[in-house]
């Protein structure tokens, strides 16, 4: 048995079979991508439009989720197949989602990214944006993008209380948004945080999706 079917196997033990796992496969080869799939691993994460787009063009039964920053200039490129965007950060991501893939005919699936890290450098809404994004009429009249729920990120720290209680914020964040703007709409369901080092936690503070890299593939690099 190679060493990704392996790695899978291993993780199902300890990730409940309604968590759903994302595979980080940026810098990964293709063939790494195809045992992954072999091994029942159906849904994977790309941070780069590029790299994203040149994988679905040879896997393209993969499920592709984005979950790195995204510009609007390059939402064009992936609207045709991604089934999910992660990583919307503002009110014009949002609507150049939905003008490209109504070019399609279709719906595509959207967490809106919450900045909960003490970094900086971490992108995302504050909550105060969440809301004032959801709060925009604007947003109502969207027919080719559905808001299922939020994603973040936590602070690249050994400290893992700070993690668990930026993560604990973001699902109470979430539990007040799905009460308040989608108390009526069920695709709202989505908690997506956690990552190798602390999907436990997140899993524990009510993660819904973990977005695993290195325990999957392992931590080589590809160099393309």
């Amino acid at each position: 048995m190679n060493h990704i079917t392996q790695n899978i196997n291993e993780l199902r033990l300890h990730i409940p079979p309604h968590i759903k796992i994302v595979a980080v496969s940026k810098t990964k080869t293709v063939p790494e991508i195809r045992e992954a799939i072999e091994a029942g691993q159906l849904i994977f994460g790309e941070n780069k439009v590029q790299e994203l787009t040149g994988k679905y063009e040879r896997i393209p039964e993969a499920l592709w989720h984005f979950i790195g920053h995204l510009q609007t200039n390059k939402i064009k490129y992936i609207a045709p197949f991604v089934q999910m965007i992660q990583s919307v950060d503002s009110f014009r991501v949002l609507e150049e989602i939905d003008r490209q893939a109504g070019k399609f005919n279709r719906i595509v699936d959207c967490l809106l990214q919450i900045h909960i890290a003490r970094e900086e450098t971490k992108f995302g809404l504050s909550e105060h944006e969440a809301i004032d994004l959801l709060e925009n009429p604007e947003v109502l009249g969207f027919k080719h993008i559905r808001l299922c729920g939020l994603m973040g990120m936590a602070t690249f720290t050994d400290n893992m209380e700070t993690v668990r209680e930026e993560f604990r914020g973001l699902a109470g964040f979430f539990q007040y948004l799905r009460e308040k703007y989608f108390s009526d709409d069920v695709s709202f369901r989505e908690l997506s945080m956690g990552m190798s080092d602390d999907y436990r936690i997140a899993i524990e503070e009510g993660a819904t999706i973990v977005r695993i890299g290195s325990l999957i593939f392992g931590k080589r690099m590809y160099i393309q």
